[in-house]
């Protein structure tokens, strides 16, 4: 593809990611409004702190999530962009630019992609309260500024509005499906900071602790992937072949991410100061796959600072990150190659490229540094 042509595209991702954070402005402004005369009321005042201030500042937050960055004259020029793969199935299924990307269908997948981008807000607002995170993207997380029973019910709102927003039953009926997905998947992890599921995964053959992680992570993370696109395809109505194929190459590419995001605890150049940080599970992969070599007798006590000077001083350590990172490259690598496969043109092609090279490029920037550390 020509370089104007990757520009041209460039400026369609542009234009659509810039008009769902316009439609993220417009459902801002359409929160449910305050009872007639109750605007100056204790009342309106208690419900804009203790609902629209937190929801607004959930659904705003931009920071660590810019993938275009901003671009004067250019549309949504002066505001971080991110790109949607519900606009990438819209324009992959309903042509890449003219009458038929403008016709019947666009206002469902507007409606969808603004869903989904308030459904990963939700997402955040109560993982970081059931993981004690103080902070998500150098930011203070909501529940920080809030208090935990705000995050708590903001989120759950969050989920509730973001159903009512998609109207589309198809959509709604996926978006379901996703939500429950993403509670199993949360379960889970929070199950493997208990002694008992701690036990279990010390106990179990090495191939079952991989097909633990690799079920937790497809429930988890895979979903946060496959949401946005199966929402839009059901949107779209695409006939059963190809979701299939797109929800397989999402599956792919969210055990991608989550191997990234394991990997990451032990990178200080990625993780920062979070490096050896959280040593209170078992659902790190990287965890899963040293247990082997500890005597059985021990392996249930490992956690906290046990399991992190085990992990830390295991002398295949580093091995196991090259290997997992190679995992997670070839993982992403095949998700887009099922994805080519759908795509009705090179210019839907390179849409989903900018789309999901916003953490793509980081897998394969982890992988060279883990080979250029093993090297030496």
């Amino acid at each position: 593809m020509t370089t104007s042509s990757g520009g041209r595209v460039e400026a369609v991702v542009r234009e659509d990611a810039a008009l769902l954070e316009a439609d993220l402005d417009r459902f801002l402004a359409a929160l449910a409004p305050v009872p007639p005369g109750a605007a100056d009321s204790v009342y309106g005042a208690a419900l804009g702190r203790a609902l629209y201030g937190p929801v607004a500042d959930a659904v705003g937050s931009k920071s660590g999530q810019e993938a275009l960055r901003p671009a004067p004259g250019a549309p949504g020029g002066g505001r971080p962009l991110r790109p949607s793969m519900v606009y990438w199935a819209h324009r992959n299924y309903r042509g890449f630019d003219g009458p038929e990307a403008e016709g019947e269908g666009l206002a469902a997948i507007r409606r969808a992609a603004v869903a989904v981008r308030v459904l990963l807000k939700a997402a955040v607002a109560l993982d970081d309260v059931q993981d004690g995170s103080a902070v998500r993207y150098g930011e203070p997380a909501l529940h920080s500024t809030h208090g935990v029973p705000l995050a708590v019910n903001t989120g759950s709102w969050l989920i509730a509005a973001a159903l009512a927003h998609a109207a589309d039953p198809a959509v709604v009926g996926s978006l379901l499906g996703s939500v429950a997905h993403g509670f199993q998947g949360q379960a889970v992890d929070i199950a493997t900071r208990s002694p008992r599921t701690r036990a279990e995964l010390a106990d179990a053959p090495h191939a079952e602790r991989v097909a633990f992680w690799e079920s937790m992570a497809a429930l988890k993370t895979g979903t946060l992937f496959r949401m946005p696109l199966d929402a839009a395809l059901a949107a779209l109505r695409v006939l059963a072949d190809e979701r299939d194929t797109l929800n397989e190459a999402m599956h792919q590419l969210g055990l991608a991410s989550q191997l990234f995001n394991d990997l990451t605890d032990f990178v200080p150049e990625f993780a920062g100061a979070r490096t050896h940080e959280d040593y209170a599970g078992l659902s790190n992969r990287v965890f899963l796959e040293l247990l082997d070599s500890a005597p059985p007798s021990g392996r249930a006590a490992l956690s906290g600072e046990r399991l992190r000077q085990y992990v830390l001083g295991h002398p295949d350590l580093d091995r196991t990150l090259l290997a997992l990172s190679g995992e997670a490259v070839e993982r992403k690598q095949a998700a887009k190659d099922a994805v080519r496969r759908v795509c009705r043109s090179p210019h839907s092609a390179t849409y989903f490229d900018l789309t999901v090279e916003r953490k793509g490029h980081l897998i394969d920037r982890l992988h060279d540094t883990l080979r250029h550390r093993s090297a030496a």
